[in-house]
Formats: structure tokens, C-alpha cells, sequence
């Protein structure tokens, strides 16, 4: 009878600790993230810092723009570019809260490696095999995308996008086995794109690749990595020198609140007020690129795309662990069980993607991850925007296991910074002397169906009535000489997303800024063969996407 009354207690010890889990959970992604907190931690990937915008830039802001970016990364990128390549006569205003590019994509772990096999037979089951493969080759065609414009725009050194042969490591045999059926399924739909995909059991594994002998099988393909803030913000650096008339950056200059306002001025009548500490712009459209911190405008998506705390870590290699990096030649995302993972890549050696590090490169091992270590009631830190900190049980498992993941054997002896790296960059930064040489956080968005939300945002969402379209009159370059002027059509004023990656903003992101920047020129139908609609923001969407059964996957796993 003793034995049956203590389980009860148990039982219901555990219940009431769920439920409490529950409702800080809930308080946490039902609240606003707020704006991004003004000093937030140093990635290695940012130093040196860009200088975006120059100090010469205007300190007043426009009063007017055809449309204001909110947010400096790769999304607010990618809808600045494709929408100048198009109608370079628009007017583009970006606006960044901290510096160029010192959000999620300054603090990433440069993967350029999609989830295919991973969930597409969830993706089949819930919208279809067409749909899922369209989702398939919209993730796979960022790398590409991406490397074609680096190749174009003169930055494939600097920004160091290259293939990679990439590893899926697995130290569970659950999530091994699970993996292999997954890849099995996917390959039989899609046997072209899957080609490159290979299995390997433990003790070729470990062989091949110099991995330890926890490992029990890694599955091999074609993967890529790169630097995405040298990619930003040299692409940002070219805009505004290609596009001085047309786009203009203001750091340092956060979005606050945004509304609908009428002016007796008929060149800002009926457009939407846009403001900022410095001032308000008016704009016919807004472009909400500010992933976990999407919310704070838009408060209809609290509990929809909830902001989450990730880690990141930059370490010297040991003295024998090139051998099985190749360098910077391979990534690898380390699966330890069923939910989350780590993931890795490597600053690669001067040469063709070498950037601009030069001699001073140390062939630093970018690692993240560490998402079930980082627990606090229980949960990961969902609904955290605060990336001034990091959490130290998730960097103090990123500081240890890399060894055990490789094999000491393979891992070598450690190696400590070069008596030359006192004030790395030239801005006064000291890196850690040991094998962690920084650590920084950096806030992600969670979508609540783990699907990014892309398109325009209805009205019924954002509380705000959309202005009414003008016409828009723009000179027309001929010569040299503004002879010409022509209507330019854009899609009626509102305001749009591309947000809630969910951790894999690499494989999302450059795309859904692609396919925005079309929409926003009215030009849907030249999407329609590659942009997959489950991704656009609709009202059903938004009714149906319910947090409770993410965080019912995150408990069960």
C-alpha cells in the first residue's frame, strides 16, 4: 500500500512541476520581447565590425520612403536587394535597433545545411508529397542562390560561401535508427535530389571520418557553410554604394511603434507612420525582418513566432583535429538524442575562402548548440530575448564536448591563442586565451508549426488599416540623363514578414526575402513555381498554429 501511495505522490510532484513549467512558458511567449537589449554579447563573427553605414550617411531621416526595412539581416537583406535589382528607383530605408547585422544572422553558426530528409515525411503526411518537395528544393536551393551571388557581386572570398561535405552524427541509436528510415522514405520520393546521401554504421563511421567511439553511424552528404556576417554586410556595403539615390541604413534607430496616418501633404497621405527616436517615417510599405523580435510590432504573433535563446561558441581546434575536419571542408550537426542537436563549422584556411583573415586565421571551430542543456523550468529558453548573456550550463557542455565527439585521440592536445592576438580585430578585443576562445547568445524565432511565416501580414492581424495605393512616379535613368519618368507598380500598401526559422534561418531565409521582395513588386506570378505557399501568412494559418503542441513535442522528447 506504501509502495502505491508514494508512486501517487510522485505523480503528482511531477504534475504540479509540468504545470508550473507550463505557465512560465506561457508568460514568457505570450509577453512582447521588447526591443533588442543595447549590449549584447560579442560574436567572433563581427570583429572587425563593418562600417555600415558611413559616418558621412545623413543623421535626418527621410520623411518619406517607398519601403522601410525593419531589421539588418540576412531577410531585410535579401528584400533590399532583390527589390533594388528589380526597380532601382525605389526608396529604401532599413532600420536597425543595434549595428548592421547584430542580430541572429551576426550569431549563427554559418550552416548552410537544410533539413530534407529530417521531416519530410511530416511535411507529406500534413500538406502532401507536391508540397513537401516543393519545401524540399526551396530549402535546397539557398546554397546555390546564395553562392551565385557572392560569385556575381564579387564576395565569395570574403563572405567564404563553399560546399561542404557534410555529417549527420548520431550517439543515440534511437535517432540513428529513426534517421535511416526517414532518409529510406525520402529517397524513394525524391531519388535525384537524395543521391548524395550515404549511411554509415559504427565502425566505418568512426573509421572514415575520425569521429569517437561513442558514435554509432553518421549519415554523409552535400552540405555548405559560410560567413553570414561578411556576406551581409558586404552586400549591404555594395547596395548603398550601387544605390546611393534609392537606400539608405540607420543604425542605432529602432522601430517603436507603427500606425496609420493621413496628411494634408499628398506625397505622404494615406501611408503608414513609421516610428522611430529619431523620427517618424512615412512609408507605403513595411517590412517586418526582425525574426524573434517580430512580435514587439506585431503583437498578434506572440505565441506564434516566440523569440528563443541559442548558444554559440568559437574554439581553437586541438592540435590533431584538422585531420578529421579537412579544415573548414566538412560541417557536421551531432545528434545526442531525439531532441536538439549540435552543429559545427569551421573557419576555413586562407585561399579561395579564407576571407580576409589572412596569416591571423586560427581555423576557429564555430559550435552551437547545447539547446536541452540550457534548462530552466524545464524547458529550453523559449520565450527569451535577451542576448546580452549566456546561459552557463548550455556554453559549459559547448566547452567540453567537442573532444568527445571527435575522440580524444583525434581531438590532440589543446592549443592556447598566439602571444600576437591581444586586441584581435583592432578595436581593443581580448579573446579567451584557452580552447573556448568566445562565447556569445543570440535570440531566435520559433515558429509555432516550425514553419517560417512569409507574405503579407492581413490586416485583421496587425490592427492596423492598410493605407491606399498611389502611384508612384520614378525617373528613369536613360543615358545619364533623367529624361524619361515612369509609373512603377508595387502590390497595394501593407505590411509584410519573413520571419520564425525556427533555428534554420540559413536554408529559409535568403529565399523568403527573395519571394517577399517579389510580392511587394506585385510580381506573385513569377514565384508561383518555387515559393511554397504553406509558408504565407494567412489567418487560418494563424489560427491553427498552436504553441501548446510545440511544447507538447519539446516535453515528450
Amino acid at each position: 500500500m506504501g509502495s502505491v501511495v508514494s508512486k501517487a505522490q510522485l505523480l503528482y510532484q511531477a504534475l504540479i512541476q509540468l504545470h508550473h513549467t507550463y505557465d512560465v512558458l506561457r508568460k514568457r511567449i505570450e509577453a512582447s520581447p521588447g526591443l533588442p537589449v543595447p549590449n549584447p554579447t560579442l560574436p567572433l563573427w563581427t570583429v572587425p565590425p563593418a562600417s555600415i553605414p558611413p559616418k558621412s550617411d545623413p543623421i535626418d531621416l527621410p520623411q518619406h520612403a517607398d519601403v522601410v526595412i525593419i531589421g539588418s539581416g540576412i531577410t531585410g537583406t535579401s528584400v533590399a536587394y532583390n527589390l533594388l535589382a528589380r526597380e532601382a528607383g525605389l526608396s529604401v530605408v532599413m532600420l536597425e535597433a543595434r549595428q548592421v547585422c547584430s542580430g541572429a544572422t551576426g550569431r549563427n553558426g554559418g550552416h548552410v545545411n537544410p533539413p530534407l530528409y529530417h521531416d519530410y515525411a511530416e511535411l507529406k503526411e500534413k500538406y502532401g508529397a507536391e508540397v513537401a518537395k516543393t519545401m524540399v528544393a526551396f530549402r535546397r536551393a539557398h546554397l546555390a542562390e546564395v553562392r551565385r551571388i557572392a560569385i556575381e557581386e564579387g564576395i565569395l572570398q570574403e563572405s567564404q560561401v563553399r560546399e561542404t561535405e557534410h555529417l549527420d552524427v548520431f550517439t543515440c541509436p534511437k535517432a540513428f535508427a529513426e534517421s535511416k528510415a526517414k532518409l529510406a522514405e525520402w529517397r524513394a520520393a525524391m531519388p535525384l535530389e537524395s543521391s548524395s546521401f550515404v549511411a554509415y554504421e559504427r565502425e566505418e563511421a568512426i573509421k572514415k571520418y575520425r569521429l569517437s567511439d561513442q558514435v554509432l553511424g553518421c549519415i554523409s552528404n552535400s552540405g555548405g557553410a559560410m560567413h553570414p556576417y561578411h556576406y551581409v554586410t558586404s552586400l549591404l556595403s555594395i547596395l548603398l554604394d550601387r544605390h546611393s539615390d534609392s537606400l539608405q541604413i540607420f543604425t542605432q534607430t529602432p522601430c517603436t511603434g507603427i500606425s496609420t496616418s493621413s496628411s494634408v501633404d499628398s506625397s505622404s497621405a494615406a501611408a503608414y507612420a513609421v516610428v522611430t527616436p529619431r523620427g517618424t517615417i512615412r512609408a507605403t510599405h513595411v517590412v517586418h525582418a526582425t525574426n524573434g523580435w517580430c512580435s514587439h510590432l506585431l503583437p498578434a504573433l506572440r505565441a506564434k513566432i516566440a523569440p528563443a535563446r541559442g548558444a554559440m561558441s568559437a574554439q581553437r581546434p586541438g592540435t590533431s583535429l584538422n585531420r578529421s575536419t579537412l579544415a573548414g571542408a566538412r560541417s557536421y550537426v551531432f545528434y545526442r538524442g531525439t531532441a536538439g542537436y549540435d552543429y559545427l563549422t569551421q573557419l576555413p584556411d586562407a585561399g579561395e575562402h579564407g576571407g580576409d583573415l589572412g596569416d591571423e586565421s586560427e581555423n576557429e571551430l564555430m559550435f552551437g548548440g547545447g539547446w536541452a542543456q540550457a534548462c530552466d523550468d524545464g524547458l529550453p529558453e523559449i520565450g527569451i530575448a535577451d542576448d546580452s548573456v549566456v546561459n552557463h550550463a548550455s556554453q559549459s557542455y559547448l566547452a567540453g564536448a567537442l573532444p568527445q565527439y571527435f575522440g580524444l585521440q583525434n581531438w590532440g592536445g589543446d592549443v592556447s591563442a598566439p602571444e600576437t592576438e591581444e586586441g584581435d580585430g583592432g578595436d581593443g578585443v581580448r579573446w579567451n586565451p584557452g580552447r573556448t576562445k568566445a562565447q556569445w547568445s543570440g535570440v531566435l524565432g520559433i515558429s509555432a508549426d516550425l514553419l517560417p511565416w512569409v507574405g503579407r501580414v492581413p490586416a485583421k492581424l496587425t490592427k492596423r488599416s492598410p493605407p491606399k495605393q498611389h502611384k508612384i512616379l520614378r525617373a528613369h535613368d536613360e543615358g545619364g540623363k533623367d529624361e524619361a519618368r515612369r509609373l512603377v507598380h508595387l502590390a497595394a500598401p501593407g505590411e509584410w514578414i519573413a520571419a520564425g526559422y525556427s533555428g534554420e534561418g540559413m536554408v529559409h531565409a535568403w529565399m523568403s526575402g527573395k519571394a517577399l521582395a517579389h510580392m511587394i513588386l506585385d510580381k506573385d506570378d513569377e514565384i508561383r513555381d518555387w515559393f511554397p505557399d504553406i509558408l504565407r501568412v494567412t489567418e487560418q494559418r494563424w489560427k491553427n498554429a498552436d504553441f501548446d503542441r510545440l511544447v507538447s513535442r519539446f516535453i515528450s522528447a
